[in-house]
């Protein structure tokens, strides 16, 4: 799950609020502590915890023979594949990094790290599809997550970590009804959103179209990308192998989710002032 914890206390990369984008409002939702369900990525205000690699990592190991180099991110966030990523760069040695890639192609290694589990070895690419060059050099980036890679080599930490990644691809899931799997958790997402408005007063709306299209693999991630709050939760489902078993795991906390607003909502038909 995680890169070994020795710190480089020069690495805590950091960022600045990002300012709005327009026509893409973000719709919140309520959810049990700890789980926010969004229809979109939210622009937060972030800032990154320090990130957690190992000298050990970086080793004379034998490179993998389909390894690539892929400069890497660290943020307190999990990004999925199709999901969109702004941000606002500041700090030096990130502007260095923009910088580089403005002038290649554009791709970085976005990577979930905290000061409580680490720096996760398994990360997202992050395209860059629209960037801004800021006042001082700063820039402000809109990002799309790409493929999920895993960090074999750590090749250099300055002025930025660079590390040798070989990419994930989901196995094949045998015999399982992907399409069913993928209908039933959109069936759940549009049963928590309907509670979800009803406890915050708003109208109930009939059901949506979640899935617009997406294949089940995909649609998974996209499912995984709208728990926010829970980026834990979000990481475990980014390092499975298995659209079935990711679609399962989103169902299961999708019915949790919808256990505790149904009994929420309970209350409050009994108890409308509370």
């Amino acid at each position: 799950m995680a890169l070994p914890q020795q710190l480089i206390s020069s690495h805590k990369p950091s960022l600045k609020p990002c300012p709005s984008i327009p026509n893409r409002k973000p719709f919140l939702y309520s959810s049990p502590p700890g789980l926010k369900l969004c229809r979109c990525r939210r622009v937060n205000s972030l800032r990154c915890s320090d990130s957690s690699f190992s000298e050990k990592h970086h080793t004379n190991s034998p490179k993998s023979v389909d390894g690539v180099e892929l400069p890497l991110f660290p943020l307190p966030l999990v990004l999925f594949p199709g999901a969109i990523l702004p941000l606002q760069i500041f700090e030096f040695r990130y502007r260095i990094m923009m910088h580089t890639l403005l002038e290649t192609d554009l791709r970085f290694g976005v990577i979930y790290s905290d000061s409580v589990s680490g720096t996760a070895d398994v990360g997202c690419v992050g395209e860059i599809f629209k960037h801004e060059r800021l006042a001082e050099d700063r820039f402000f980036l809109v990002c799309k997550g790409q493929e999920r890679f895993r960090v074999t080599d750590l090749v250099r930490t300055k002025p930025y970590l660079v590390a040798e990644v070989t990419w994930l691809e989901d196995r094949p899931s045998g015999d399982e009804d992907l399409e069913g799997l993928a209908n039933e958790a959109e069936t759940y997402m549009n049963d928590v959103i309907r509670l979800s408005n009803r406890l915050d007063g708003k109208p109930e709306k009939e059901a949506q179209d979640l899935r617009k299209n997406l294949f089940p693999t995909p649609f998974s991630f996209f499912v995984g990308s709208t728990f926010e709050g829970a980026p834990r939760e979000q990481q475990a489902l980014l390092e499975l192998e298995d659209t079935a078993a990711r679609l399962k795991r989103e169902k299961e906390t999708l019915r949790n989710t919808l256990n505790y607003l149904s009994a929420a909502t309970a209350v409050k038909d009994v108890f409308p002032s509370s």
